[in-house]
């Protein structure tokens, strides 16, 4: 690898990370309310949520660069349907945690879902690794919609 795909890669990896914490930013002590929840079964502790977030979100820069990197005809759209896909999710916390909008973030939950789905069937199209590696924020993100429709349900007020 030269210096400029190395570059290159690291750019694609910190481009989620650095979007990530800047939308943390906005939601600062999400966490507290997270803990203030009555949560359904196979809730993971807060702590656990921003280490699987950057490992996710390093797993899907590594993937957009690989799509990037291929010169596919694709590419431009795949990479168009990653954008959309990240800008879905770092509007989720906002939605949850500023607007305390639970059931819109369920629904939004389900749209980014749909539209992760689509983006790992064109990442399949040009590098069937690129899609393997979004298979884990795939699933993660129906546990999360899981874990939202429940705090919904049983946290009415």
């Amino acid at each position: 690898m030269n210096k400029s795909s190395f570059y290159s890669l690291v750019g694609f990896i910190l481009f989620p990370l650095i979007l990530g914490a800047l939308f943390g930013f906005f939601t600062n002590g999400s966490m507290d309310t997270y803990s203030s929840f009555v949560r359904p079964p196979l809730s993971p502790p807060a702590i656990l949520f921003p280490i699987v977030w950057t490992i996710l979100y390093i797993a899907m820069g590594i993937s957009s660069w690989i799509i990037y990197k291929s010169q596919d005809p694709l590419s431009k759209k795949a990479l168009g349907i990653y954008g959309i896909q990240l800008i879905i999710n770092l509007l989720w916390p906002i939605l949850f945690f500023t607007f305390h909008l639970y059931f819109v973030s369920f629904l939004w939950i389900v749209l980014l879902i749909f539209c992760v789905a689509l983006m790992i069937l064109l990442f399949y199209q040009i590098s069937p690794f690129a899609a393997y590696l979004q298979i884990p924020y795939f699933l993660w993100l129906i546990f999360a919609g899981y874990l939202n429709l429940c705090l919904f349900i049983i946290n009415i007020r």
